[in-house]
């Protein structure tokens, strides 16, 4: 029946739809549709859409359809701001869920919070994100979030390694971007108060071909393992150089290393590669898991999810923002839904977690640590590490 519902639905939630625009919901949505974090971008948006299209199944908001109005912002800050001003001005959206990269976000956050537009950010986990415009500079805050931002997976990461495995001599190579950077400077944070310092951390520039100059400077430091701060393809090329040189320690990464670019550039180099998820592509974890697992298949016709994390938030992301439309009322202006968002009245019923007041005016971040898991990529997809896990966050 899902899968009807489904087939049936999706053509009509997003862009392009025939309904009048004047009797639908407009929400606009936004991330890299295309280029290298193409797999976060095509998460978000299927993600997305397979909940608009369960939402109008069952009669929309407020007996009105949800509208999606979306734009590929090609991972470039530009286009972000450009976007932003596009869907405020000319389309007339009441709310917006979308934006991939930490960069992004940052640049066109400002648009969305001066107009007084709420927006649900599921993806970009730079810690400053959701954080840019609190109280007491600014008296309203409309940039939200889901999933693990930086605070959370550095300190899982740092945890994983220097409390898990004894670790104490540790190098970070990060990318040359705010995400990289940003990432960088959380996990410097996280490994002080365990007091232990990186003996090498290295920089390199998006699409670099090659980062054997900053591993041998690691190997040459004495560092016991690695961690990347980086998208799936830049982290696939640092676990492509560890083994060009022949150096076998232990790699952790962001959550990034479980996007399918991560998985196909490496191969077989990046068997092993440690990093935080909210999702993983796991039937048997629980019946929410198994459902949208299952109509995500269907729906796009994919075995494996692009990325399954970024997929799962941007899918909660929009239940999220739907429950706060509908308890605003019709007609509802921004500021409504953001209030409504800070104090949702009702649980909602998500696949990473059932959310109940998610989110309160002094913090609009949805996601705590009890959610995360620690996932490692075996057989070329991402696998729980440790089995206890499955039970922790099954429901």
């Amino acid at each position: 029946m899902m899968k009807q519902i489904l087939l049936a639905t999706l053509g009509v939630a997003w862009a392009g739809t025939a309904v009048a625009a004047d009797a639908t919901i407009r929400v606009g949505l936004t991330g890299p549709f295309t280029g290298g974090a193409a797999p976060l971008g095509v998460s978000i948006r299927d993600g997305v859409r397979l909940a608009v299209a369960e939402i109008n199944a069952k009669g929309g908001v407020h007996g009105k359809q949800i509208e999606l109005i979306e734009r590929d912002d090609e991972s470039k800050p530009e286009r972000g701001v450009q976007i932003a001003q596009e869907l405020i001005n000319s389309e007339g959206i009441v709310g917006a869920v979308g934006i991939a990269n930490t960069p992004v976000a940052i640049a066109a956050s400002r648009f969305y919070q001066e107009s007084k537009v709420p927006i649900i950010i599921p993806v970009a986990t730079g810690s400053v994100v959701s954080r840019q415009f609190m109280p007491p500079e600014y008296s309203e805050n409309y940039i939200f979030r889901i999933g693990a931002y930086d605070t959370i997976q550095s300190a899982m990461m740092a945890e994983l390694m220097v409390k898990g495995r004894g670790v104490d001599k540790v190098a970070i190579l990060a990318d040359s971007t705010n995400y990289g950077q940003l990432g960088q400077a959380d996990l410097e944070v996280a490994l002080d108060k365990l007091g232990v310092q990186p003996v090498a951390t290295e920089k390199f520039n998006v699409r670099d071909p090659d980062m054997t100059p900053q591993l041998l400077k690691a190997r040459a430091a004495g560092a016991q393992a690695v961690f990347g701060y980086a998208l799936g393809p830049d982290l696939a090329q640092v676990a492509n150089s560890m083994a060009k040189i022949g150096w076998k320690v232990p790699y952790v990464t962001s959550w990034n290393s479980s996007m399918s670019n991560y998985i196909d550039n490496a191969g077989a180099n990046g068997e092993g590669v440690y990093m935080p998820q909210t999702f993983i592509q796991d039937e048997g974890v629980s019946e929410a898991w198994t459902r949208f697992i299952k109509a995500y298949q269907a729906a796009y016709r994919v075995d494996r999810l692009p990325s399954p994390s970024s997929a799962a938030q941007s899918y909660d992301a929009m239940l999220l923002l739907a429950a706060a439309i509908a308890q605003a009322g019709d007609g509802a202006d921004g500021t409504a839904i953001k209030q409504a968002l800070e104090g949702l009245k009702d649980p909602v019923d998500g696949v990473i977690t059932d959310y109940v007041a998610p989110f309160s005016a002094q913090d609009h971040e949805a996601t705590e640590a009890s959610h995360v898991v620690v996932g490692v990529v075996k057989e070329g997809r991402v696998a729980f590490a440790n089995d206890a896990d499955k039970v922790r966050v099954g429901r």
